[in-house]
C-alpha cells in the first residue's frame, strides 16, 4: 500500500530563523505556509519532486543525531489501512489529521519512531 515518501519534516525552534536559512541561503521557494498562532508548518516543494517542511508543531528538538520524520504516501484508502495496522495492534500517536492539501494519521514503528501515512486530498 506504500508507494513513495511523501514529505520529510524537520522540527525548529525559531521558525523565522529556520525560514531564513532555507528560503534565503539555501534558495528554496515556500509552497504551503501557514500557522495557528505561534504554531508553524512551511512547505517547500522540490523541483526534481518530493516536498521537505519544517514546523515548530511537534515541540521535538533539532538534533543532528535524531534525524527527521518520515511520511508515507499511502495508496488506497487511509482509513482502511489505520484501521488494518491498529488490528495488528500498531500503536497510534494520532487520529486522522485533516490539512488543506492532505489527510495523516502518526504511527510508531517497533522501536518507537514516528511513522506518517499521507494521503493527498482529492483534487476537485
Amino acid at each position: 500500500m506504500l508507494k513513495k515518501v511523501a514529505f520529510t519534516s524537520y522540527p525548529v525552534r525559531d521558525v523565522g530563523r529556520a525560514r531564513k536559512f532555507y528560503e534565503g541561503t539555501l534558495g528554496l521557494k515556500p509552497g504551503l505556509a501557514g500557522n495557528r498562532g505561534d504554531i508553524w508548518w512551511v512547505e517547500y516543494d522540490l523541483p526534481g519532486g518530493g516536498c521537505f517542511a519544517i514546523t515548530n508543531a511537534t515541540q521535538d528538538a533539532p538534533s543532528a543525531a535524531a534525524g527527521g520524520t518520515v511520511a508515507f504516501e499511502v495508496d488506497g484508502d487511509l482509513a482502511h489501512l489505520i484501521a488494518d495496522l491498529k488490528a495488528k495492534n500498531v500503536e497510534f500517536k494520532s487520529d486522522i489529521i485533516h490539512g488543506p492539501r492532505c489527510r495523516m494519521a502518526v504511527c510508531l514503528d517497533t522501536e518507537g519512531n514516528s511513522i506518517l501515512l499521507h494521503q493527498h486530498n482529492p483534487k476537485k
